[in-house]
């Protein structure tokens, strides 16, 4: 993953989408978004199960090249051309076609590497990519040696079963990445403005292998974003919306050049907090990639579980979205009406939302969208009220945090819970001299 956007840019923006949300609340009680569940859309084939072994064997092989050419695959170093040329023959074996691109950085000759399988309409391309190098100081086996060994893997999954998908399926591996999305940045510029429109939707996968993982969707475009959500629901893992890697890894040049994109990523030097290891495990305080960007970015530095599931998530992805299926988005139900949240040490109050025509129970990825308008959030504590009662904690209270307003977004394991019946958002403020109520609140099954 490259450092090229900072921080704080990522953070700029969250804030931003922050503030649309809340200037757009309506008014009144809504009606839920569809009276019944959407019908399911079958794939035209049902997606295998990567072998995790296999993606394995790509990695050991990335992990020989950087130890045979001075530790790394570094844009302009022996190890990155050795990375691309091992890719491309394995795909060329597989019958795909492919085109090595050539571009120049830092005084240095990159490759791009393009893959396509034999079919599907040309008109409408599924891409799927990841870049191939890795920083200097070291073989970037997670960083990004992951993405590119389940991208492979996925892409001789395709030739195995001989996919014909209805759209035409396009893999890339990608240059200089961490010098700043050089190649891809070359790619989609060099694309005419007709191709371009011909990319319906671009997959990326950058670091999906750490360590210490979490289990994270880009929130880009709805479809894809759903594609990947319903995948991991189905194992009951809960996941969360990506922003650690926002406009750091292949997927911006593509987004920037208004072509849908979406992906997945495990986590780098960011710390796991004490809530997300209650839901994946793992160590809290600990950076997901303690040895992002380092020499001990090695084979040893790779949790077999994350890679295992995020490689299969890859192929039911390309599997459903190749095959033209759209994963139904959830049913969302919303209430607007406005609910005084009294000043400590008042009782908590609850906004209800009546849930029906879901069939089943609430999945693990149960979305709550919450808009609090309030003078000093951080006296506030937050929690879902299931039918049943049970309750799931969103926020709690926090003296350090003294900004206003509650604009959030929680996702919820409430997979235990039977949807249907009357959901609570329930707020209590906890230290006094502030005002606020409940502008709106929204649960998305």
């Amino acid at each position: 993953m490259s450092l090229s956007v900072s921080r704080r840019l990522t953070a700029v923006a969250a804030i931003a989408v922050a503030g649309l949300f809340a200037a757009t609340a309506p008014a009144a009680l809504a009606a839920p978004s569809g009276a019944a569940a959407p019908a399911a859309v079958t794939a035209a084939s049902t997606p295998p199960d990567i072998p995790l072994a296999n993606v394995k064997a790509h990695l050991s092989q990335f992990q020989s090249i950087a130890g045979a050419n001075g530790g790394n695959r570094a844009h302009g170093r022996a190890g990155y051309k050795a990375s691309i040329d091992y890719v491309k023959a394995k795909l060329d074996a597989a019958g795909f076609t492919t085109t090595l691109q050539t571009f120049t950085s830092s005084g240095a000759t990159g490759y791009n590497l393009i893959a396509d399988w034999p079919g599907g309409d040309p008109n409408s391309v599924l891409m799927t990519g990841s870049h191939l190098d890795s920083v200097t100081e070291g073989p970037g086996i997670n960083d990004n040696g992951s993405g590119s060994a389940a991208v492979l893997e996925t892409a001789l999954a395709v030739s195995r079963a001989q996919l014909q998908s209805t759209k035409h399926l396009r893999f890339g591996w990608w240059g200089a990445e961490e010098l700043g999305l050089v190649g891809s940045k070359y790619y989609v510029n060099s694309l005419p403005a007709t191709e371009k429109a011909k990319i319906s939707g671009y997959l990326n996968f950058d670091m999906i292998g750490s360590p210490n993982p979490g289990y994270f969707v880009y929130d880009d475009d709805p479809t894809i974003e759903q594609t990947f959500k319903t995948y991991f629901a189905g194992l009951n893992i809960p996941t969360e919306i990506e922003t650690e890697g926002d406009g750091r890894s292949d997927h911006a040049p593509f987004k920037n050049a208004g072509i849908p994109v979406g992906g997945l990523f495990s986590g780098a030097d960011y710390t796991k907090t004490s809530a997300q290891a209650q839901k994946w495990g793992g160590t809290v305080g600990k950076a997901f990639d303690a040895c992002y960007h380092s020499s001990c970015d090695t084979a040893a530095n790779i949790d077999d579980t994350a890679l295992d599931r995020n490689s299969d998530a890859i192929a039911y992805a390309v599997w459903n979205l190749g095959a033209g299926t759209v994963v139904p988005p959830g049913q969302s139900f919303e209430n607007t009406a406005d609910v005084n949240i009294p000043d400590s040490p008042g009782a908590a109050v609850t906004s209800p939302v009546t849930v029906s025509g879901v069939t089943g129970n609430a999945p693990a990825t149960t979305k709550v969208d919450v808009n609090i308008v309030h003078t000093y959030r951080g006296d506030l504590v937050i929690d879902l009220i299931a039918p049943d009662g049970t309750a799931y904690r969103l926020k709690n209270s926090s003296s350090s945090d003294s900004a206003d307003n509650v604009v959030a977004s929680y996702t919820v394991n409430a997979s235990g819970e039977v949807a249907n019946g009357v959901w609570k958002l329930q707020v209590k403020d906890v230290a006094a001299q502030d005002t606020g109520y409940i502008n709106s609140w929204k649960i998305t099954f």
